[in-house]
């Protein structure tokens, strides 16, 4: 990859929020251009964060899902999550209130929903291996992408836990939990490429029988060039996330792999991605019993140039428009860094 010219040699981090909390925060969406924030908690709610404020209020949206709020998107005018109670909502983003629910909307646990850069549809994701399109503004079904195996290769249950939509709304990147990637056109939902990341998926035959792992987190580079894939190394003991948090970069239509990150720090899954916005360097977020966040520059194949601890595991993360802001959610915290870039 061919770094911008604005290329860090380091990053600095200063913590502008820390707000504590009792739940345990899912899914995170911001509204462009501001430090409102909305997000999904293990309290079956989806709360509206203003950040700006000397005194954040925290608005509780009527409570409509009946598990966990896994993902939210935000489509236009529409606010739109998903759950594990198999649930995908269309919210009004002005009243707070629920316009259109899709009761069954997968056939098992739905992980995640991103909306298109364009607004125009949404991709929802689901154990049922089925990744699904719907139209951004009414929530009616476009297609289905179907692809990915039910079964892992020690026959079990799959689980399908990452998707990823390009900045030209063309193209579509799911994963799922052997560290399989298929890459898909949005328009006719054709496969065009399937990746391989098999150091992220973990299988202990003796001890546990049950494998642990998998593809946690996509990524678009600004160009749609790369596609930037999350997770977590070989595990010795399957009963902790002690594997290192790992992430791999491929020029996805080639499906060369050009960047493989796994010499750190840290320990656990890598569960969300961010480009900055020049392509100059990648963010990744994560966590075990812990949290972190590291930052790669794209110079660099194989080292970070920046492992920060969290003051908690982190589920889902986000760059601003600029980046040089991250907005984090996860277990009993909603944090904000300032992101400064120390040039070479």
């Amino acid at each position: 990859m061919e770094p911008a010219a604005t290329t860090p040699s380091t990053i600095k981090l200063e913590l502008m929020k820390d707000i504590g909390r009792k739940d345990i925060l899912m899914s995170v969406a911001r509204f462009a251009k501001s430090d409102r924030l909305l997000v999904g908690s293990s309290d079956f709610r989806l709360y509206d964060f203003d950040l700006a404020s000397d005194k954040p209020i925290l608005l509780a949206h009527e409570a409509a899902h009946e598990s966990y709020v896994t993902g939210v998107a935000i489509a236009g005018s529409q606010i739109v999550t998903c759950g594990f109670d198999r649930r995908l909502i269309w919210w009004n983003a002005e009243t707070r209130k629920p316009e259109h629910t899709i009761a069954d909307a997968h056939q098992r646990f739905i992980r995640d929903c991103q909306a298109s850069p364009d607004g125009k549809f949404v991709v929802s994701i689901g154990d049922d291996m089925v990744a699904k399109l719907w139209h951004g503004q009414g929530g009616e079904p476009m297609r289905e992408l179907r692809g990915h195996e039910p079964m892992t290769p020690h026959h079990y249950p799959s689980m399908l836990y990452a998707c990823a939509i390009s900045p030209d709304s063309q193209h579509i990147a799911t994963a799922d939990k052997t560290g399989k990637i298929i890459v898909w056109r949005a328009g006719d939902g054709a496969q065009l490429v399937k990746l391989d990341c098999v150091e992220m998926y973990t299988w202990d035959p003796n001890q546990r029988r049950h494998s642990i792992g998998g593809v946690r987190s996509l990524a678009f580079s600004p160009d749609g060039k790369y596609l930037a894939v999350g997770g977590m190394g070989q595990v010795g003991n399957i009963d902790h996330l002690e594997g290192k948090a790992r992430v791999e970069i491929f020029e996805w239509q080639s499906s060369v792999k050009t960047h493989i990150y796994s010499d750190n720090e840290f320990k656990g899954l890598v569960q969300s991605l961010a480009f900055h916005p020049s392509g100059s360097w990648l963010m990744a977020a994560g966590g075990d019993n812990t949290g972190f966040v590291m930052f790669f520059d794209l110079k660099e194949p194989k080292k970070s140039i920046r492992d920060e601890k969290a003051p908690m595991h982190i589920h889902r993360a986000t760059l601003n428009e600029t980046g040089d802001a991250i907005y984090a959610v996860g277990h009993n915290k909603i944090v904000k860094w300032k992101v400064s870039s120390v040039p070479a």
